[in-house]
């Protein structure tokens, strides 16, 4: 099973990638994960993806990428590669006990939310404690919900909440939020929205399930607990390279490092998305980034060919 390119990674930059893939004729194999489309899949609202006024579902958008790529002919997998092998071509990377080869390879794995590492946190993660507030904000009806974060991705969450939890309260280390503008303001606007500022998270507290989670304010030193039937975690992600260790160069926070157009230090071997972006971490970034790394796949296989065996 020889590909001309093998995708690994199925939200927005691996699908892109298997669009552009697909309309210069590559035979191409996309790698995805259990939820299709990647995280953008768990997000209620795209407010910001070009060609959507009103904004999208992002379940919506995820599906619309995956139903674009297989129109093109990409071959799609919801199953997580296990091993690769860049020491030479063709390239292999493996599931389980199958093993595929391809002429080139993307890899657009993304990142996954961090954790914060705290006590009560590991003990009751899916019994109070969640990174998907669109996947489990339902139970939370007319219940308190707390939102620990001030970035884009808690706010958004934080306010997918209100439709169901009668009070949800942010947490956040600093003085003001991260979140864009827009966000903020739909946020200050919700009566149902509730804010902690300049605190961090120390302990989660419950019994069975989630009661309450404690707190310090980082300039005064004081703790209190809040009490509350739901933690929500969104402080950053950690990108996905464990599976490359060794064979692709990262920086030291373990994100992919890329040279000109998305090549990493593997001749054929490209990145997109998230898994290289630190920074940025927007769909439509990755998407541009995915798109870039199939042409680039493409030149690079039309200039270094291989034979089928």
């Amino acid at each position: 099973m020889l590909y001309d390119l093998i995708i690994i990674g199925g939200g927005p930059a691996g699908l892109t990638a298997a669009i552009y893939a697909g309309r210069a004729a590559m035979k191409t194999l996309v790698l995805g994960s259990s939820m299709p489309g990647g995280q953008i899949a768990t997000t209620n609202i795209v407010e910001n993806y070009p060609g959507f006024p009103g904004g999208v579902n992002g379940f919506e958008l995820a599906n619309a990428f995956v139903r674009q790529a297989e129109e093109f002919g990409a071959e799609i997998l919801q199953e997580a590669a296990s091993k690769v092998d860049f020491s030479k071509r063709p390239f292999t990377v493996q599931i389980h006990d199958q093993t595929y080869s391809g002429k080139t390879v993307i890899v657009a794995t993304g990142a996954f939310p961090r954790r914060l590492g705290i006590p009560g946190e590991k003990e009751f993660f899916g019994h109070g404690v969640s990174t998907c507030a669109t996947c489990d904000g339902f139970f939370y009806k007319d219940k308190v919900a707390t939102v620990i974060g001030g970035g884009d991705s808690a706010i958004d969450e934080g306010l997918f909440l209100t439709k169901f939890a009668r009070k949800v309260i942010v947490i956040h280390r600093r003085d003001e939020l991260r979140a864009s503008k827009q966000l903020q303001e739909r946020a200050f606007a919700n009566p149902k929205m509730h804010f902690v500022w300049d605190s961090v998270a120390e302990e989660v507290l419950g019994d069975e399930t989630v009661t309450g989670v404690r707190v310090r304010n980082v300039k005064s030193g004081a703790t209190q607990v809040i009490a509350t039937d739901g933690v929500f975690v969104y402080v950053g992600l950690i990108p996905a390279t464990r599976l490359f260790q060794g064979q692709l160069e990262m920086n030291n926070q373990g994100y992919i490092i890329s040279g000109d157009h998305q090549q990493t230090n593997v001749p054929g071997v490209f990145v997109a998305g998230d898994v290289q972006d630190p920074e940025f971490r927007q769909v439509v970034i990755a998407a541009g980034s995915g798109a870039t790394a199939a042409i680039q796949a493409e030149r690079y296989l039309s200039a270094h060919p291989i034979d089928p065996v």
